[in-house]
């Protein structure tokens, strides 16, 4: 198999060639500036590992992959808007940098486009992607959605928590990797189990993204530390500590999600130090390793060869380290 960085690289020389830059300019340029900001492109890496998975060519699932990361791209315009992000990838937001038409609009037109890449395979194959990816973006909404609703309510426990990012990131997760399958020609039951792999390793992955979100470094990061504070979000970190706290820890930690200060460093200090005390910022880490286990386990199970088993497990196990 070919290396992680080798997949990056094709990515960034697609991207490279093929401007979507053109007029209307303040529709597509918008979507040329998100496009290059890079990003760990995690997700188009999957789509193009796993066609190599199943010994075909990776350049044959490039189109599949373009349509993953615009898709994940348009995701994160319109996530920002509703966040009222300031950063991606350490850069201004799409809606800062114009304004929330413009993002509305450019992103609207990233989700068109990312449908127009299936078109360059054949009838049976186009068919399978599109259904799939229909199914995954409606899944991606519904997430986003609960995302929303558990920013105002007191009662979101903890299996709400992880349906919801289940659906908000791995099934997409899962969904890259499941392409390259398709486009290769795999079995259903390897498409099946490569897809399981991708959907216990996205949901490691948001659980780590949550950690980072609260004791990530700013300056690997890429985002804002303490996004998810400031938003008040019920995540992993947040709900264990309730489950964990003692009655003082637990009501303070209510009173600053109820609140939005001007300022909120102190109020970000002060939860990251309940977590902590908590020992919700372990209980984390645990949820993360157990995930990519299961993952793991998945994995044992497919249809390859014991080597490119060994490919994605290490790249399972770099997930768990990542520090952005």
């Amino acid at each position: 198999m070919l290396s992680i960085g080798y997949y990056q690289q094709v990515i960034s020389d697609y991207f490279t060639a093929h401007s979507v830059e053109k007029e209307p300019f303040n529709l597509y340029r918008p979507i040329q500036y998100i496009l290059s900001l890079g990003g760990k492109r995690i997700r188009p890496v999957l789509t193009l590992m796993a066609a190599d998975v199943f010994n075909a060519d990776c350049h044959k699932a490039l189109p599949a992959a373009i349509a993953v990361e615009m898709f994940h791209n348009f995701s994160l315009v319109h996530d920002d808007i509703m966040d009222d992000a300031p950063l991606r990838r350490g850069n201004q937001t799409v809606h800062e940098k114009w304004d929330i038409n413009t993002g509305i609009l450019s992103g609207d037109a990233m989700l068109i486009l990312a449908y127009r890449y299936f078109e360059q395979y054949e009838p049976n194959t186009f068919a399978a992607l599109a259904k799939l990816f229909s199914k995954t973006a409606i899944e991606v909404c519904e997430g986003q959605q609960w995302d929303v609703e558990f920013e105002s309510r007191n009662d979101v426990t903890i299996p709400e928590y992880l349906n919801m990012i289940t659906l908000k990131t791995a099934v997409l997760v899962g969904a890259a990797l499941k392409m390259g399958g398709i486009v290769a020609g795999a079995s259903k039951e390897n498409c099946d189990l490569i897809y399981d792999f991708g959907l216990n390793l996205g949901i490691a992955f948001q659980l780590q993204d949550d950690y980072l979100d609260a004791f990530g470094d700013p300056e690997t990061f890429g985002k804002q530390v303490g996004g998810d504070i400031i938003e008040n979000k019920k995540t992993y970190l947040y709900l264990k500590a309730l489950e964990q706290s003692n009655d003082y820890e637990e009501q303070n930690l209510r009173e600053w999600f109820s609140v939005q200060p001007e300022d909120n460093s102190d109020k970000i200090v002060a939860v990251k130090n309940i977590f902590k005390h908590a020992g919700a910022d372990i209980a984390t880490k645990k949820a993360i390793e157990s995930y990519t286990l299961k993952a793991f386990v998945t994995l044992e199970q497919m249809d390859i060869d014991e080597d490119k088993k060994a490919v994605l497990k290490k790249f399972g196990e770099s997930l768990m380290q990542r520090k952005v």
